[in-house]
C-alpha cells in the first residue's frame, strides 16, 4: 500500500499524458488521481430503463431509447449545416440532430445499426427530437447486467470538443478505483462515523463513481457532504477553542450602575424578550475573562442598536470606553444621534468621528480619547487611523460587519495589547444554514422578533401603467402629513446611468407634485457630505415630503414620519436589497406601505423576487428565498467573501447534514482540544495536511 498513490500527477494515468493532462487541469482542476476522484458526476443515467417512442411527449424529461438508425444526412447549408438521423423501434420515428462536430460523428455513425440513445426531447412546431444525444451501439450483453447507473460528469465544451467526455471520465476512474494500490485513510473517527451510520471514505469514493445502485449512491453523498462540513466545522471550532484559550478580554464583572440606570428611568419602551435574550448572552461572554466574538443579526428595525447601546454601558461601568464603526457617514451619524439621544442626563460623553470631521474638532477628540473623558466613539474607516487611540478600549462595535474588510476591522483593535470584545452586527439576515457555515468561529445571537407596536408593511407590486395611481396614492399619504422615498437603482458607482436614472426620475416625479406646492429631496452617492447632512436634515424635519434618491439611504435612515416606499425598477434589486429599502420605512406608528414598481414582463427569478417581498416581512424567510435563488457565494454579497466551494453539499437542502457535522465537530474539539487522543491522529494529520490560511469569519 503507497500512501501517496492518490497524490501521482494525472499525466501518469493510462490514456491521459502530458496534452490531456494539461486541459484536465486547467478546465476542472485535476491535477492529481485524488482530484479525479473527487470530481463527482452530477446525475446517473439508468441504463436499465428504456423508453418507447411512442411514450414521448413535449413534457418529457431526458429519457434512454433504443432503435434503428437509418436516414442519416447532412442538411441545410453553410452555418445552418447538421446532421439528421431518423431513430426507429416499433413503436415510432424521432430524429436525432447534430449541430456540432458533426463530421466526425458521421464517421463513425452506422447505417440500419441498433443504437441505445440518451437525451433531452425537444419540440419544434409539434414534432419531436433529440438534439446531441449521448449514442452508442447496441450491444446484446448490456441486457445480462441487470442494474445499470453511469455516471455523467459536468464537463466543459473544451473537453467535449477533444473527446473527453463521460465515459472518458470514468474509464480513467475506473483505474484508479480498481488499482490494488489505491488506499484511501479515513480522517473521520469511528466514534462519529458508527452513530451516524456513515459508510466509509473509501467506500464513498467508490460508489460515488460506480453505485451498485440508487441508495449506494445517496449513501455516498451524504458521508461526502458530511466530510465537507466536518472539516470546515473543525477548523472552525479548533480556532474557537483556540481563541478561548489564548485569548484574554477584559474581565466585566461590576453589577451596573450606569445600566441599571438607564434601563429603569431612561428607557422609553420595553426590550422585546429576544433583546433580552441577546444581551444575556453577551453580558455572560464579557463578564468571562476571555474575549467576546460574536455575530448580532437582526431584522431591519428589530432593535440592534439599543442592544449594542446596553453592552456599550456595560463597558462604562467597568471602566472602559466602548466604539461603534459604521460603513457610511449617513449611518455613523444616525448612531451617534440615536445613542446621543438615548444617554441624555447620564454622565457619559458621546463622540463623532468621520472623514469630514473638522481637524480642530479632530485633534480634540483624539485628546479626550487618550485621556478617557469620552466613553463612546462612533465613526466610519475613520476609526482605525493610526493616531486614533483610546485609553481603554474594551468593546468594539461593527455594524453592517459585511461592508468592511477582514483586514480593517482587526486595524481597530490589533494596536491593543488586551483586545477588546467584539460584537459585529448585521440587519442583512443569514440563513441558518449560511451563518453556521461562515460564521463558524463567531458565536451568534439572534434578534428574531420585532417591537410589538410595528405595524407589518403593506407591500404591492405595480406595474408603470398604474404609476399615475400610485402618484395619487402618494399625495394622500402626503394630505395627511407623511412622507415618501422614491428610490431608483444603483447601476454603478460612477456610472452615469445611475445619476441620469435619478434625474428622469426628479422631473417625472415633479410632474406630479409640482414645486413649491410640494418641496423635493435628491440624495445620490455623488453629493458632497454636508449636502447629503443637509438634504437629510430637511426630509428629517419634515421640510421635504419626498426624497428621490439612489441606495445611498439603503441603510441607517430613521425617519418614523415616512410612511411610503417606492422602489423604482425593483426588478433590478437584489431581495436583501429590497428588504433593507423597505425598511427605511414602517419606523412610526402609523401603517406604511412598499411600492415595488416594475415592468409588466418580468422572467423567473424577477418574479420570484417580487412575490416573495409582497408575501413576507420576515427578513430570515427572505433571505432563504435569495439563498436558494442566488446561491451562497452571492448571498454573501461578492464571491471574494470566502466561502468555501463545495462539491456536494448544499446549503439550502442539506440542513440536517451541517447540523451534524458541527454538534461532531463540536463534540470532538470539547473533549479533545488538541487532537492528542489516538483515535484522533488521523483527523489531525489531515487538518494539518489540509490547513487553509484562510478563515471565513475570523474577526480577531
Amino acid at each position: 500500500m503507497k500512501r501517496d498513490f492518490l497524490s501521482t500527477p494525472i499525466e501518469y494515468l493510462k490514456g491521459v499524458g502530458p496534452q490531456k493532462a494539461e486541459v484536465l487541469q486547467a478546465e476542472i482542476n485535476v491535477f492529481r488521481y485524488g482530484d479525479l476522484l473527487r470530481f463527482f458526476p452530477f446525475r446517473y443515467i439508468d441504463k436499465s430503463k428504456i423508453t418507447s417512442i411512442s411514450e414521448l411527449n413535449e413534457e418529457s424529461a431526458a429519457i434512454q431509447l433504443r432503435g434503428k438508425l437509418s436516414n442519416i444526412r447532412v442538411i441545410g447549408a453553410d452555418r445552418g449545416k447538421r446532421l439528421v438521423a431518423n431513430l426507429i423501434d416499433k413503436t415510432g420515428v424521432i430524429e436525432l440532430l447534430w449541430f456540432k462536430n458533426y463530421q466526425y460523428i458521421l464517421k463513425v455513425l452506422k447505417e440500419d445499426a441498433h443504437y441505445t440513445v440518451y437525451g433531452k426531447v425537444n419540440a419544434f412546431m409539434g414534432k419531436l427530437s433529440i438534439a446531441h444525444p449521448e449514442i452508442k451501439l447496441y450491444d446484446p450483453k448490456d441486457d445480462e447486467k441487470g442494474y445499470q447507473m453511469e455516471p455523467v460528469y459536468p464537463l466543459t465544451e473544451k473537453l467535449k470538443s477533444r473527446f473527453m467526455d463521460s465515459k472518458y471520465i470514468l474509464s480513467l476512474v475506473k483505474q484508479i478505483l480498481q488499482s490494488p494500490e489505491f488506499e484511501c485513510l479515513d480522517h473521520i473517527p469511528d466514534s462519529v462515523l458508527k452513530p451516524l451510520n456513515l459508510i466509509s471514505r473509501k467506500s464513498a469514493l467508490y460508489h460515488m463513481h460506480l453505485p451498485s445502485s440508487e441508495q449506494a449512491a445517496l449513501a455516498s453523498a451524504r458521508r461526502i457532504k458530511f466530510e465537507e462540513m466536518f472539516t470546515l466545522a473543525m477548523r472552525s471550532e479548533k480556532i474557537k477553542s483556540k481563541r478561548w484559550q489564548e485569548m484574554n478580554g477584559f474581565k466585566m464583572t461590576q453589577s451596573g450602575v450606569l445600566l441599571k440606570e438607564f434601563y429603569h428611568n431612561h428607557l422609553s419602551f420595553e426590550l422585546t424578550d429576544a433583546q433580552k435574550r441577546v444581551i444575556k448572552e453577551i453580558r455572560t461572554d464579557m463578564r468571562s475573562g476571555h474575549q467576546m466574538n460574536r455575530l448580532l443579526q437582526g431584522d431591519v428595525g428589530s432593535g440592534k442598536t439599543i442592544v449594542a447601546l446596553f453592552c456599550m454601558l456595560m463597558c462604562i461601568d467597568n471602566n472602559a470606553q466602548a466604539c461603534m464603526m459604521a460603513p457610511t457617514e449617513i449611518l455613523a451619524t444616525q448612531h451617534y444621534i440615536t445613542l446621543k439621544d438615548q444617554v441624555q442626563g447620564l454622565p457619559i460623553k458621546v463622540e463623532l468621528l468621520t472623514g469630514s470631521t473638522s481637524k480642530k474638532k479632530r485633534n480634540s477628540i483624539l485628546e479626550e480619547l487618550k485621556s478617557g473623558d469620552i466613553h463612546i466613539l462612533i465613526g466610519t474607516h475613520a476609526l482605525i487611523e493610526n493616531d486614533v487611540e483610546f485609553q481603554k478600549l474594551g468593546l468594539a462595535v461593527i455594524d453592517e460587519q459585511h461592508r468592511f474588510g477582514v483586514a480593517q476591522r482587526a486595524e481597530l483593535w490589533n494596536k491593543y495589547k488586551t483586545k477588546p470584545h467584539v460584537l459585529v452586527m448585521t440587519a442583512t439576515p443569514i440563513p441558518r444554514t449560511l451563518a453556521m457555515t461562515i460564521h463558524g468561529e463567531l458565536e451568534v445571537s439572534v434578534i428574531d422578533e420585532l417591537p410589538k407596536n410595528r405595524k407589518p408593511i403593506r407591500t404591492v407590486q405595480r406595474e408603470e401603467r398604474y404609476r399615475s395611481e400610485v402618484m395619487e396614492f402618494l399625495k394622500l399619504e402626503i394630505l395627511k402629513g407623511r412622507q415618501a422615498y422614491i428610490v431608483y437603482p444603483l447601476i454603478e458607482e460612477s456610472g452615469k446611468l445611475n445619476l441620469n436614472d435619478l434625474m428622469n426620475g426628479y422631473d417625472l416625479v415633479c410632474s406630479f407634485f409640482p414645486i413649491p406646492q410640494y418641496q423635493i429631496s435628491l440624495m445620490h452617492g455623488k453629493l458632497k457630505p454636508e449636502v447629503k447632512a443637509l438634504e437629510m436634515q430637511r426630509f428629517k424635519d419634515g421640510v421635504t415630503q419626498i426624497m428621490i434618491s439612489t441606495t445611498v439611504i439603503e441603510v441607517g435612515v430613521n425617519v418614523p414620519n415616512a410612511s411610503v416606499m417606492v422602489i423604482e425598477d425593483s426588478n433590478r434589486f437584489g431581495l436583501s436589497q429590497l428588504h433593507q429599502l423597505r425598511g427605511r420605512v414602517g419606523r412610526g406608528a402609523e401603517q406604511s406601505y412598499c411600492i415595488l414598481m416594475t415592468k409588466e414582463d418580468l422572467n423567473y427569478p424577477a418574479k420570484r423576487r417580487i412575490q416573495t417581498m409582497c408575501a413576507t416581512n420576515n427578513g430570515f424567510d427572505i433571505s432563504e428565498v435569495d439563498l436558494e435563488l442566488r446561491g451562497p457565494g452571492d448571498v454573501m454579497g461578492t464571491r471574494q467573501s470566502g466561502l468555501p466551494e463545495f462539491k456536494l453539499l448544499d446549503l439550502v437542502k442539506d440542513t440536517e447534514i451541517i447540523d451534524l457535522a458541527k454538534r461532531a465537530a463540536a463534540y470532538i474539539i470539547k473533549n479533545d482540544p488538541t487532537l492528542e487522543k489516538a483515535e484522533h491522529s488521523l483527523l489531525l494529520e489531515y487538518l494539518l495536511a489540509h490547513q487553509d490560511d484562510h478563515f471565513w469569519s475570523r474577526v480577531s
